[in-house]
């Protein structure tokens, strides 16, 4: 399971998730998305804990909590969505001219 931390602060680091979410057990992995194109920070990032029960704890507790000025969004990370799902077309996303 896979945790999702909408909401975040463009000023967080992976570091300061680390060790926010330590505090439940140990972190296996920490993702923060960037914008394939100005390579910002999209303010959002990925968890992944050793153990389920300190993922659910994390996810319980750290909920609308505000952290670094802002509230956080904390939930179970939905599956990945299929690109072939009918929403983008097949030119990779670029428009036709």
């Amino acid at each position: 399971m896979t945790i999702f931390i909408g909401n975040l602060s463009f000023d967080a680091e992976r570091e300061d998730i680390v060790y926010v979410f330590s505090t439940y057990g140990e972190v296996k992995d920490c993702k923060i998305p960037l914008d394939r194109e100005s390579g910002r920070k999209r303010g959002f990032a990925f968890v992944e804990m050793v153990n389920q029960a300190d993922e659910e704890k994390a996810i319980n507790d750290l909920q609308d909590v505000e952290w670094m000025g802002r509230n956080i969004r904390v939930n179970k990370a939905e599956p990945k969505r299929d690109s072939r799902d009918g929403r983008r077309n097949s030119n990779g996303g670029r428009n036709r001219r």
